[in-house]
């Protein structure tokens, strides 16, 4: 058996139908991890879908509680080979965000797979249930190429919240790191660079997401009694918001940006193209960090958002001065930039601006930090050659992904170098009404993990 052999079968799966179907079992189970009413379902997923196809393939499967209180469970596969030279540490994660069922447009459910030309619609394709099936239907091809044998050790991690923040995760993975042995860290999430190219990624940006508060008094009172005596909260936390970031979205506050682009993430990025295919949005030229390109301000650098913002009652405005306005708001951040001094310095800078009646507070105490193996690394090289071997063109290199993900968990707390290879697209509507995934996505998806296990099969890639 040859490493085409092993593809060939990957991508067999799909041709033949078994990918859709396995992906509609899944899909159809509602794992809201934001659902409190979903919470036993998370164990469900797990027991009953997931344990019994990955002992079919050889793995020891054992389901395990959430450290966290407010965590869903762990299934932790594990499978060894007698000498086997490495473990493959691989992760995905069962939860998705609320089904949103009633925004879904006509003919399509969150919980049913419906297969439209090339998109294949439903709530989990894209994050994460249609990425963890493409890697363990990869397993399954070489491990049949190979004549039942991989030639590494596997330990697979499903987790049940990342939706939530990934409660326990971190808690988890110290108590079991020993036992597990890993030397490497290989899996799948987020979207690729666009829709055509193939994309490897090295690490992901942080995310802090916090509230900024103005309240003033208790209740409305009429403008037109009120009017230029009362202050205002709303016109005062839009220059609250106007001072930490510039017209053009250029971030205001020196702590909030590094230092620095390095010159092998500036490298990485300079052939890349950031896109979300005919469904996605056109970028803005004009905002974000001057003198740097797209890919640079998204995967490079940091960035602020408002994601939301209240005052009065927007569904239903009244002549009347709010007491209160408020505003959730969220920094991206790379690595080079300190988490900790994030709301300190903001603080400092209200302060400064005459704006101290400005609350400003962290809207959960965990959240995701930034992390990136160097693109330099033998083992993103590696990656890369394989890749590159499978489809005959050169993948797109992240330094990391623009969004957040708990990789500061494999790559600090178990040690292990990273790099993910997304099988979804940017325009995927993933948290949002009508979710799908590109079947050829999703089908060179399986060709190219195909191509890196039977690669990692035939001897380590690390130096």
């Amino acid at each position: 058996m040859t490493r085409e052999t092993a593809i060939r079968a990957a991508t067999d799966y799909l041709d033949h139908g078994g990918f859709t179907a396995d992906l509609a079992r899944r899909v159809a189970i509602p794992t809201e991890s934001q659902n409190p009413d979903r919470r036993a379902v998370l164990g469900d997923y797990l027991e009953k879908e997931m344990r019994g196809s990955l002992e079919a393939l050889g793995f020891t499967c054992e389901i395990h509680p959430n450290p966290a209180p407010n965590g869903g469970p762990f299934l932790v596969a594990t499978r060894r080979e007698p000498g086997a030279r490495h473990t493959l540490f691989s992760y995905g994660h069962g939860d998705v965000i609320r089904g949103q069922d009633a925004q879904w447009r006509s003919g399509l459910s969150p919980w049913q797979i419906v297969q439209e030309g090339e998109k294949l619609y439903g709530r989990g394709t894209a994050d994460n249930k249609g990425q963890h099936t493409v890697n363990i239907a990869a397993l399954a091809a070489v491990l049949k190429a190979r004549g039942g044998k991989l030639g590494f050790n596997v330990v697979l991690l499903l987790e049940t919240g990342e939706e939530v923040g990934s409660p326990g995760l971190d808690a988890f993975c110290k108590q079991q790191r020993e036992s597990w042995g890993a030397d490497l860290f290989l899996a799948s999430d987020g979207p690729r660079l666009s829709p055509e190219r193939p994309t490897l990624y090295c690490g992901s940006r942080g995310a802090m997401n916090f509230d900024l508060t103005v309240d003033l008094r208790n209740g409305a009172h009429h403008s037109g009694n009120w009017g230029g005596l009362l202050a205002d909260p709303g016109i005062i936390l839009s220059h609250a918001i106007a001072s930490i970031a510039s017209p053009t979205g250029q971030i205001r506050i020196p702590e909030w940006v590094p230092a620095e682009l390095p010159a092998s993430v500036r490298a990485a990025l300079a052939d890349c193209t950031v896109g979300g295919g005919s469904d996605g949005p056109a970028v803005d030229a004009w905002w974000g960090e001057p003198g740097l390109t797209p890919p640079e301000r998204v995967y490079g650098w940091c960035s602020f958002d408002v994601l939301a913002f209240k005052t009065g009652n927007p569904e239903a405005p009244v002549n009347a001065i709010p007491g209160k306005a408020t505003a959730h708001c969220q920094i991206r951040f790379v690595v080079g930039t300190d988490p900790q001094q994030f709301l300190p310095a903001l603080r400092r800078h209200l302060q400064r601006q005459g704006l101290g009646v400005v609350q400003v507070d962290l809207a959960r105490t965990e959240y995701f930090r930034a992390t990136r193996l160097d693109p330099e690394h033998s083992y993103v090289k590696w990656a890369v050659a394989s890749v590159a071997r499978t489809t005959g063109v050169k993948p797109a290199l992240l330094p990391n992904l623009g969004g957040s993900l708990p990789n500061d968990v494999f790559s600090e707390t178990l040690g292990l170098p990273t790099v993910w290879v997304p099988h979804s697209y940017a325009a995927c509507s993933q948290h949002a009404p009508n979710e799908h995934v590109l079947l050829p996505v999703m089908r060179e998806g399986l060709a190219m993990m195909a191509g890196l296990l039977w690669d990692l099969g035939e001897g380590s890639p690390l130096q």
